[in-house]
């Protein structure tokens, strides 16, 4: 789709896009491959129902500590694991779901996470 010179000029109001901060998100698993994976495709419909702009990822649990997004979404077995590492609850809040593929789960967890993280109101 190409864009008119006028396109360009329009503030992202204007053009439809959202001046809401960016959310980095990244979805947890013991491998970062099937059902992290599976996680973040049932979120992007829950993201984007919700208008979320949002930067998405898969990783496998020792890897994640250190890419320090905005939030970990993992399945609630992972809970533990998690507790051995040393994760800044100021920087990242980690969200526990009992089924990953549940969107309304995912929703009911991750609304008021996104609230106070300053990307809903």
């Amino acid at each position: 789709m190409q864009v008119g010179k006028d396109e360009l000029y329009k503030t992202k109001n204007e053009r439809g896009e959202s001046d809401m901060k960016k959310v980095n998100i990244l979805f947890v698993c013991g491998a970062g491959l099937g059902s992290s994976f599976a996680c973040q495709m049932a979120a992007e419909d829950v993201l984007s129902k919700l208008g979320i702009n949002a930067k998405l990822d898969h990783s496998d649990i020792s890897s994640a500590v250190s890419v320090k997004p905005d939030i970990i979404i993992t399945a609630q077995n992972f809970k533990s694991q998690f507790e051995k590492f040393s994760v800044d609850p100021k920087q990242t809040t980690i969200v526990y779901l009992r089924n990953i593929v549940s969107k309304l789960e995912i929703e009911e967890k991750i609304t008021p996470v996104l609230r106070e993280k300053g990307v809903l109101a």
